[in-house]
């Protein structure tokens, strides 16, 4: 009987950081998750105090894989922007940065990309054929693109523009909060946005994550669009799980 293979997931966040060992297999944790609070002063060193504890807290083997997620662009383990996080990460070679803290490889990835892949291994996409394209609508619009299940890593596709402006300043859950959209004038704005990413990939499926797709059923019925587009399943387990995945599997 071959061993299951384990990877351990972190998620940084602007909140919170979350970690979990993984079940590959199963795309399921193997232990309760662990949630300590986001520094206030989200610098690199802060941070790596807290991924440090989480890392220690699950006594894992020094071999298991170790994924990690940002909110940024991260190319070859380089910090290329700084979302909710503090804007010292610019420029950091993060993987070196926490392979030197923790003593051991790890594999940094952006949070909607880690999202994305889990979604199409484990997920609302598991096993799509093709093009597929995960948003999450929040704070901001994060993306992630995947082709017969192969990321295509850091596409911020929530910063095209519709209506002349920055889709994510249009079109954000944050946004419809702000300006006490109506769930149709939302809906209008939505339809605007992924009209526009079907114009440009031709996509086999959507998929709609971040919290706001808890309640999906309440919008993306109204949206008319030649692509089936579903809501995300893994929730906020997403990150951990696609962390983990990317760190061992590498796709």
């Amino acid at each position: 009987m071959s061993k299951k293979p384990h990877a351990l997931g972190i998620d940084i966040g602007g909140s919170g950081i979350k970690g979990a060992p993984v079940d590959l297999d199963k795309g399921s944790f193997t232990d309760d998750r662990l949630r300590i609070a986001t520094p206030e002063e989200s610098t690199p060193e802060a941070v790596c105090v807290v991924v440090a504890q989480i890392v220690d807290h699950f006594s894992v083997k020094k071999d298991l894989p170790l994924g990690i997620t940002i909110p940024a662009v991260v190319m070859h383990g380089v910090v290329q922007t700084a979302a909710n996080i503090d804007k010292a990460w610019i420029g950091i070679d993060a993987d070196e940065l926490f392979s030197d803290r923790l003593g051991r490889e790890v594999h940094l990835v952006n949070d909607a990309d880690a999202a994305g892949v889990a979604e199409r291994h484990h997920g609302a996409a598991k096993g799509a054929k093709g093009t597929v394209v995960l948003t999450t609508l929040g704070t901001g619009i994060g993306t992630a693109v995947l082709v017969d299940g192969h990321l295509v890593p850091n596409t911020e596709l929530g910063h095209i523009e519709i209506d002349g402006h920055d889709a994510e300043t249009r079109a954000a859950e944050s946004v419809r909060e702000r300006e006490g959209l109506s769930t149709q004038e939302w809906v209008e704005r939505l339809q605007t946005y992924y009209s526009r990413l079907e114009s440009l990939l031709w996509p086999d499926l959507f998929v709609v994550g971040g919290g706001v797709s808890k309640q999906a059923d309440t919008f993306l019925p109204l949206l008319d669009l030649r692509t089936p587009i579903v809501p995300a399943k893994l929730k906020n387990k997403a990150g951990i799980i696609g962390a983990a995945h990317l760190a061992a599997k590498g796709t």
